[in-house]
């Protein structure tokens, strides 16, 4: 198996000086070239499962295995995309995208292959732009094509088009979506959104929360692009609306407890 998550937990102490479980044993296995996603609602642990992949973040217990290696700490088979676009205002975008590779080969290369990825983002045109004249879509664009630039074996991805508008999430998900057909990258996103699950997963992991812990693995047998399949897609939705909704509740719960205690 590509990637193996075996009994991945993750305890950490809080406010109170008590245990909380982020995440309690997590078990999962990605195979190369599948889009897998990691859903739920907020506290579940998402994004610190997807810190531990990147080697980011050390588990409490459990091991994590990539192509049979184990995961002890960052490493460059391993590119991450984070909710902010996080570039260098005083470099150009095409500098942007060849950061990374500043020590991996000549400024040539590096510079025919953020092309390569600029251009599979469609921002070709922008290359000699700074960030800051770049919109917060274009800008997201950038920090993909550089991630790619770095060859990752897989791709992390945490709630990438979260601060964006609706309609231009929606033109990210057409791009992200032609980028993985094309370079058969194996992605693992995390997100709230089920309608951005559904439209690009080979799978969904649906997460609860109080402690992680996974719900329910849904497969997604459905061709691409996915505007034809809307019916059969429906009844996912719902599926995974019911599985979520005891875990939102907990949550709100919470928050409402919180609130009161003040």
């Amino acid at each position: 198996m590509f990637l193996t998550i075996n009994n991945v937990s993750k305890q950490f102490e809080n406010r109170e000086n008590k245990t909380e479980t982020v995440l309690d044993e997590i078990n999962l296995q990605v195979k190369e070239g599948e889009f897998v996603s990691i859903l739920g609602p907020s506290g579940c642990g998402k994004s610190t499962l997807l810190s531990i992949v990147a080697g980011l973040t050390k588990q409490t217990s459990g091991q994590l295995f990539l192509q049979d290696k184990e995961i002890k700490g960052p490493g460059k088979e391993r590119g991450m995309v984070f909710q902010q676009a996080a570039l260098f205002p005083w470099l150009s975008v095409e500098e942007n995208v060849m950061f990374p590779l500043r020590k991996e080969m000549s400024k040539k290369d590096a510079q025919a292959r953020a092309h390569k990825y600029l251009s599979m983002v469609q921002l070709s045109p922008y290359a000699k732009h700074s960030p800051h004249e770049l919109s917060g879509g274009m800008q997201q664009r950038v920090s993909i094509a550089r991630a790619l630039a770095m060859d990752p074996a897989l791709l992390l991805m945490d709630e990438p088009f979260g601060a964006l508008d609706e309609q231009t999430r929606a033109r990210l998900h057409e791009v992200l979506e032609e980028v993985f057909l094309e370079t058969k990258k194996t992605i693992l996103f995390v997100t709230h959104s089920i309608h951005e699950a559904l439209k690009l997963s080979d799978r969904i992991v649906v997460m609860g929360t109080q402690p992680g812990r996974i719900l329910d693995i849904i497969e997604l047998d459905f061709p691409r692009p996915r505007e034809q399949a809307r019916e059969e897609l429906l009844t996912y939705e719902e599926r995974i609306k019911g599985l979520l909704k005891t875990e939102i509740d907990k949550v709100i719960a919470k928050e409402q407890q919180y609130a009161t205690s003040r």
